[in-house]
């Protein structure tokens, strides 16, 4: 699955601007890193990631589920999507859709996805939120495997943040923000360098 440099290929997964995404892509500039970008797909025509691709040189491709007749047929035409770039792995960076039956069966055991809380507490979409209401002191950033839930798959990598007094939701996001990017390009390094395996939820890299 790797290409012609003997690096790794990875396919990043996009909706929004794609702040991980750059982080991924300028990580992979060292010629030492162990992954390349091989293409990055989005479920948004104007999805600002899809420009930092091509300011990059990286394929891009749209599959929007407007194009398609319904759900099973959309998660059909991501997987084929992904598979047109031959990935050893895949990352939802700040991708928006919870992806179906079609596209696991393909690729649920190598796509990561990053979450701005500790899970399992605080899944789903407004983690950094609900972590303030609860009164919590620390938080942080989770790297998952995918499966069929919200924020549910196998814990790859955590790391803490702490709440400062004062904090409010964007700027306790904003520090989250700083070490997602750190742990996701770590991640994504160790595994595309030293594999990883699974067993009863314990993901081990390596």
């Amino acid at each position: 699955m790797e290409g012609s440099s003997g690096r790794a290929r990875v396919v990043v997964l996009v909706s929004g601007t794609g702040t991980l995404l750059q982080a991924l892509l300028d990580a992979a500039k060292d010629l030492a890193a162990p992954y390349r970008i091989a293409g990055v797909v989005s479920d948004r025509a104007e999805a600002g990631g899809l420009e930092r691709a091509r300011a990059a040189g990286v394929p891009t491709a749209v599959v929007a589920p407007g194009d398609f007749p319904d759900r099973a047929a959309w998660d059909a035409g991501v997987a084929k999507a992904v598979g047109v770039f031959r990935p050893r792995l895949i990352v939802l960076a700040g991708f928006m859709r919870l992806l179906g039956a079609a596209y696991l069966a393909a690729f649920g055991d190598c796509t990561i996805n990053t979450h701005p809380a500790l899970l399992p507490s605080f899944p789903g979409a407004h983690g950094v939120r609900d972590a303030l209401a609860h009164g919590v002191t620390v938080t942080g950033a989770s790297v998952i495997l995918v499966d069929e839930g919200t924020d549910t798959g196998p814990i790859v990598a955590q790391r803490a943040v702490e709440v400062l007094e004062g904090d409010d939701e964007a700027s306790l996001h904003e520090r989250i923000k700083v070490v997602e990017r750190e742990l996701l390009v770590e991640v994504v390094t160790r595994m595309t360098a030293h594999g990883w395996q699974v067993r009863d939820r314990r993901v081990r890299l390596g």
